[in-house]
């Protein structure tokens, strides 16, 4: 069993080229079972985020597991994209796999390392996984593992200090504009995580007049009293977009929410005064040619990257001592997964071990009524013994004789030395106690032999 990621995020794909494989929840579980359903994939996560869509397969064969994946988000591929997704995407088997999984969820390849929406994204995919049952015993290990190990990683670095959400980058954005937040306008599109940590932002850093909208009315009178802002219902939204200075959109919507010609007329109406549009959204919300009209500029997810660069420096020296965190936690992982691969042949050893013990009990007890004396029920025991031991170990004698004159001959008498110990210091190499028969292997033992004389 192997575990491999495929995807396209912020750093291979374009916004454009993000938007068109964004799953809505809703499409979660369909999503999972079009994974599952390629050849040799057994268990399967989901993750998509605004940054980033991924699948992580616990798969038979690797080969296959990849192409299973790629036909994935081929089957995603829209008529109108440009170009195959298959050029955006990357992929990872076996540690370089877990090192990402792991790097994910401590925030360490998001665009703003450190920031911590991506933990709370990764366990709703594990969550969702899990309901759907399309996970098992090895992805449920690793994202609990993940899950731990970026709690650690918080917890043991500084990396969250000095780290910005997505959210907090649009607002740092916007305080370079304008300089000073407490005499501009701000409207925030959006009741959701995002949103809410924008609202949460722009109080933070002193905006005043800060306006929400949204279709989810009760979520958005409910922020606007935490936030101290105000409430704007449908039919004043055209209104505020007249009268703000700012605007931060981000929600869950599938199409465009501020279209150019509406916008077009919203410039005329505010009559030369600037307008500042940060879409936060994928797929985005704001038309891009918006971008075209006269005094509004509008700002997408990618174009945070400045704001982004500005804390590189400081986070990345903590993601140094995250990155030896992950290192140390992969070994464990690969350990525990290689394991995996022997616990079949363990399971049949023991079973075999225990057939072999099984018979030589039943022998006993048949022979048993029959041993009166001490002497005879010790020659009894040191027969069942005996015969136990050169059950079990006839098959790797012979095996060990076979291959003594091929090549790897050595290799299996090393292996052997090293399965039973036999090199250590202490090895028991004391010879038979007194009466003690030592038993050629591949003999029975003198309680199973023919008796010379009568009976």
């Amino acid at each position: 069993m192997n575990i491999i990621v495929v995807g396209l995020n912020h750093r291979t794909a374009p916004v454009a080229v993000r938007e068109r494989f964004a799953l809505p929840e809703a499409e979660w579980g369909s999503a999972l079972d079009r994974l599952r359903s390629y050849r040799g994939v057994t268990e399967g996560v989901v993750l998509s985020t605004c940054n980033r869509v991924e699948v992580c397969a616990a798969v038979r064969n690797t080969d296959e597991g990849f192409e299973g994946a790629t036909r994935f988000f081929t089957s995603y591929h829209r008529p109108d994209t440009l170009d195959s997704p298959a050029s955006h995407l990357y992929y990872y088997a076996s540690a370089d796999a877990i090192r990402h999984v792991f790097r994910v969820a401590s925030s360490l390849d998001s665009m703003v390392v450190g920031e911590p929406q991506i933990l709370g994204q990764l366990k709703d995919a594990f969550d969702a996984a899990l309901a759907h049952k399309s996970t098992g015993v090895v992805l449920n290990k690793l994202f609990k593992k993940a899950i731990s190990v970026a709690k650690r990683v918080r917890t043991e670095t500084r990396i969250a200090e000095s780290a910005v959400s997505v959210s907090y980058a649009a607002v740092e954005l916007a305080r370079k504009i304008f300089r000073r937040l407490d005499r501009t306008r701000v409207l925030v599109m959006g009741s959701g995580e995002m949103a809410e940590l924008a609202a949460r932002n722009l109080v933070a850093q002193g905006a005043e007049e800060l306006r929400i909208a949204g279709r989810n009315q009760a979520r958005v009178d409910a922020l606007a009293r935490d936030y101290a802002g105000h409430a704007v219902s449908r039919d004043a939204f055209l209104a505020e977009l007249i009268e703000a200075d700012i605007v931060i959109c981000s929600t869950g919507a599938d199409h465009y929410l501020l279209e150019a010609a509406q916008m077009a007329e919203v410039a005329r109406l505010r009559r030369g005064r600037p307008l500042f549009l940060i879409d936060l959204a994928v797929p985005r919300n704001i038309d891009p040619r918006v971008n075209d009209i006269e005094d509004i500029f509008l700002y997408n997810i990618d174009d945070l990257n400045s704001v982004v660069e500005a804390n590189r420096r400081e986070r990345d020296k903590e993601a140094i001592k995250a990155e030896a965190i992950i290192a140390e936690e992969i070994e464990r992982m690969m350990q525990w997964l290689k394991s995996l691969e022997v616990t079949p042949t363990i399971v049949d050893l023991r079973t075999r071990v225990e057939s072999l013990r099984r018979a030589e009990v039943e022998r006993a007890v048949a022979r048993l009524g029959r041993a009166g004396t001490a002497d005879e029920i010790r020659a009894l025991l040191d027969g069942v013994t005996s015969a136990l031991v050169n059950k079990l170990l006839h098959a790797p004698v012979v095996a060990l004789k076979q291959e003594a004159n091929h090549p790897e001959g050595a290799l299996y008498a090393e292996t052997v030395r090293k399965l039973f110990r036999l090199d250590e210091e202490n090895a028991s190499s004391a010879p038979p106690a007194a009466g003690e028969e030592r038993v050629p292997l591949g003999e029975a033992p003198a309680a199973d032999r023919p008796r010379s004389g009568s009976g």
